[in-house]
């Protein structure tokens, strides 16, 4: 049994005649006829009742005809898989990512990614930092870009890679007395009420720590008015005024003074966050090799060692090209 016997047996089935099934395929009759004999042989019976005229298929045809079909579709399945992995070109990867984080400069590398390799279908998946975790543990996600508030890093289980570190900013409604800021340190903010973006919604994870300790740090416990991980809802609660808030940057990016927002960077030292890409090392998804190889050899985890003051604010996708540029130009030399 071989494909062209499958495909002329369908066609033949479907359209009744030996004769038009030719006609599909440019052959002759004969070589038709010749084909769904070899087959009817090798199946030990009639698939045709050619005593009549058009031609009808017998029991044996007609359930041999359903299993026909998905042969062949399982056939153009497995030609297409094959191919597409010869040229590196297939498969899916689900990406879970951190609420907000759909704002930040990833996403000039992400569509560098997928403009490279169109056949890769990847999905995307927005969730607190804990569900990511659950998820990559639980094999739900392929690779989390998150922050590590739940210290996958110590887990034997789990690779990761510094995806990239943001600086946090102050948000502050646009009449707060600080709002004329250029600069503002977490030692400003005491006594505000503080909206508090917490990585999980807990106050009790493993970066929730890494920020109170910041907040101890600066000399005070933080009086937290509201607590959420949804940066759009804790932003509505600033430009109302009932508060001020302290968020990574990105969060920040697509919103504008009329909101009656104003956002100042943090200085001092820890005032920025990692977010990491997480995988299980287990893990036997080609795409996802792609996808950390790409990510290497983009350099975007490698933000904290090679920013410089002049390109500090480019996001990962123009890092990204800076780097294949600088990269061809060495080739050429």
């Amino acid at each position: 049994m071989n494909r062209n016997q499958l495909r002329y047996f369908v066609a033949a089935a479907e359209s009744r005649s030996f004769t038009k099934a030719a006609d599909q395929f440019f052959i002759s009759q004969t070589a038709v006829t010749q084909q769904i004999r070899l087959l009817e042989e090798m199946l030990g019976c009639p698939l045709f009742d050619r005593s009549t005229r058009p031609v009808f298929l017998t029991p044996a045809g007609k359930a041999f005809l359903t299993e026909a079909k998905a042969i062949l579709e399982r056939m153009d399945q497995a030609i297409d898989r094959a191919h597409g992995a010869s040229t590196g070109l297939s498969g899916s990867l689900r990406i879970g990512y951190l609420k907000g984080y759909e704002q930040s400069g990833f996403t000039d590398f992400l569509r560098e990614f997928h403009q490279r390799h169109a056949n890769l279908l990847i999905t995307f998946y927005r969730c607190t930092t804990d569900q990511l975790a659950a998820g990559l543990l639980g094999n739900q996600f392929d690779l989390i870009l998150t922050w590590d508030s739940t210290n996958l890093k110590q887990d034997e289980r789990v690779d990761w890679l510094l995806a990239e570190e943001v600086g946090l900013v102050a948000a502050l409604y646009a009449g707060h007395p600080l709002a004329q800021r250029v600069r503002l340190t977490r030692r400003e903010l005491r006594g505000e009420p503080i909206i508090y973006m917490s990585p999980a919604e807990t106050l009790d994870s493993y970066g929730d720590a890494f920020f109170m300790n910041l907040y101890k740090e600066a000399g005070y416990r933080p009086n937290i008015l509201f607590c959420s991980s949804d940066s759009e809802s804790i932003l509505m609660m600033v430009a109302a005024e009932e508060g001020v808030s302290i968020l990574p940057d990105y969060s920040a990016r697509k919103h504008a003074p009329a909101e009656n927002l104003v956002f100042i960077p943090l200085t001092g030292q820890g005032e920025q966050e990692e977010v990491i890409a997480a995988w299980r090392r287990d893990a036997q998804n080609p795409a996802l090799a792609q996808f950390v190889a790409a990510l290497r050899q983009a350099g975007v985890v490698c933000l904290k060692a090679v920013l410089t003051p002049d390109n500090r604010s480019w996001t990962p996708g123009r890092l990204y090209r800076e780097l294949q540029r600088e990269h061809r130009a060495m080739g050429r030399g």
